[in-house]
């Protein structure tokens, strides 16, 4: 009987693997981060050669620290930062160009452009908005640009994938190309009420079909390692969008690079009237609908403050910092360094501190970068409320940025309800971990898991309706002057 199963947490920043035992404990864990490339403002790519290397050394790390081989493990499963584009060589596996991450804008002149033809024909194909967060135009990008690539895409010598789709193709040797259903509706080109790539899609991006992978159920069969990457094959059971796969481990809100809510609203799309969109929940079979809002810079603000500003050395500090002061003395940070997400879609904005004074510290500075990500939270949960017509009672909190007391503390604050947070805040991880253990019968049933779910931190709010009111107030006057000024 294998002992353990592994998951691959592939994310915008770094890789990491973390490998549980039979009762969803962390048995090792292991991280690599991986450079950013950033070639023109606005712009966001990764060397697709670093991300693989970089998920490869994670594993066979955590397999070191768990002292443990590949041949004890049940299977794999895989989540994956959702959006970002690939394209490779089919047949030396070489990528033709940088991966052009989520985050990236360049794309939006063109995705303005067709807006006002198309929005209402892809949105009721794919749930989404029209928006360079989403792959097609990415897609469409490389193919414009790189020499001869559509020429080549044409006569199939080219792949797109995810980065799921690209890990897999790697880790079988290029004997898989295939996504699941979570991935494929993040692309702008996969119908998610016929689970099927779109052909209309297709021509309106000008993305040959013969570059898309196959679609298969986030928990199947994905084929096996090839034996000289870990010294022997190990199944890969699963695959899914790391929110997707969030949600599948029990939370609700990602705190991550970016903040994602999902709310699983069963075999029903809900259309959205509040700038949220609609995709697919990870499943064994055919996959339920979700509600989802994307906040595009959460956690990476913490990152900027570090790696950009130099106000920080490391992540950990900003709580201490926060913390040293009593409120953030009038500044207030819209961090819109790639424009803003939901509820407001507005790529043109870019990312405004105001409020500064003489008196005005790095602590001040630190306290509203946490505050933001609170506060961009909040305008998503509000639309959510509005598109479902119910009361949030309360947040279930994971990701890496949710590790930090200060930011749910404010989190419960600002929204006035109980924000929970697991012991296990590797949900990502562990929803893939599920799913991959659930097709290869390493867990028993779905029920089983739900007993799993370990003791939570509960952050009940200590706000003041009147302090709450005048917080939201001053955020939403500081996202109304950075929206006016990108026109």
């Amino acid at each position: 009987m294998k002992k353990y199963i592994a998951a691959m947490d592939q994310g915008t920043t770094s890789s990491r693997t973390i490998i549980f035992d039979k009762n969803g404990n962390i048995v090792a864990k292991s991280m690599r981060e991986f450079p950013q490339c950033y070639p023109k403002p606005g712009w966001v790519e990764h060397d697709p050669r670093e991300i693989l290397a970089s998920q490869l050394a994670s594993f066979r790390d955590a397999l070191k620290e768990a002292k443990i081989g590949a041949d004890e493990l049940a299977a794999i499963g895989i989540a994956n930062q959702r959006e970002t584009v690939v394209v490779w060589d089919r047949f030396t596996g070489k990528p033709v160009y940088n991966a052009i991450v989520w985050q990236c804008r360049r794309t939006s002149s063109y995705c303005e452009k067709i807006k006002n033809k198309h929005a209402e024909t892809v949105y009721s194909k794919t749930g989404l908005n029209i928006d360079a967060y989403f792959s097609a135009s990415k897609i469409r990008w490389i193919l414009d640009n790189v020499p001869f690539a559509r020429a080549r895409a044409e006569k199939g010598e080219l792949l797109f994938g995810t980065v799921d789709t690209y890990l897999v193709w790697n880790l079988t040797g290029g004997k898989v190309f295939a996504t699941d259903y979570t991935n494929a509706s993040r692309t702008m080109l996969f119908n998610i009420h016929t689970l099927e790539w779109d052909e209309q899609l297709c021509k309106l991006f000008s993305v040959p079909m013969q570059m898309l992978p196959d679609v298969l159920p986030s928990g199947a069969d994905f084929g096996v390692t090839a034996p000289e990457i870990f010294g022997c094959s190990v199944p890969i059971r699963a695959v899914a969008g790391d929110q997707q796969a969030a949600l599948f481990g029990q939370a609700k809100n990602t705190f991550g690079t970016g903040c994602f809510l999902l709310m699983n609203t069963g075999k029903k799309a809900v259309t959205s009237q509040n700038g949220l969109i609609t995709t697919l929940a990870a499943d064994l079979e055919r996959p339920d609908y979700v509600l989802e809002g994307s906040v595009f810079v959460g956690g990476a603000v913490v990152q900027w403050l570090r790696d950009g500003l130099g106000v920080i050395s490391q992540s950990s500090e900003t709580e201490a910092l926060a913390l040293s002061v009593k409120d953030t003395g009038g500044v207030c940070f819209v961090p819109a360094f790639v424009g803003l997400g939901a509820p407001h879609w507005d790529s043109d904005c870019r990312g405004v501190i105001s409020g500064v004074t003489r008196g005005t510290t790095r602590a001040h500075i630190v306290r509203a970068a946490l505050e933001s990500i609170a506060l961009q939270t909040f305008d998503v949960v509000h639309a959510m409320e509005q598109d479902l017509r119910t009361e949030l009672k309360f947040l279930c909190a994971d990701g890496g940025a949710s590790a930090n007391t200060f930011l749910m503390q404010f989190q419960a604050d600002i929204l006035g309800v109980p924000v929970l947070r697991p012991k296990i805040m590797e949900t990502t991880a562990l929803g893939a971990a599920y799913l991959a253990g659930l097709v290869c019968g390493f867990f028993k049933d779905k029920k089983s898991l739900c007993e799993q779910v370990s003791e939570r931190t509960v952050f009940s709010p200590k706000m003041d309706d009147a302090r709450r009111a005048e917080k939201l107030l001053a955020w939403e006057e500081a996202v109304s002057r950075t929206r006016f000024r990108a026109r």
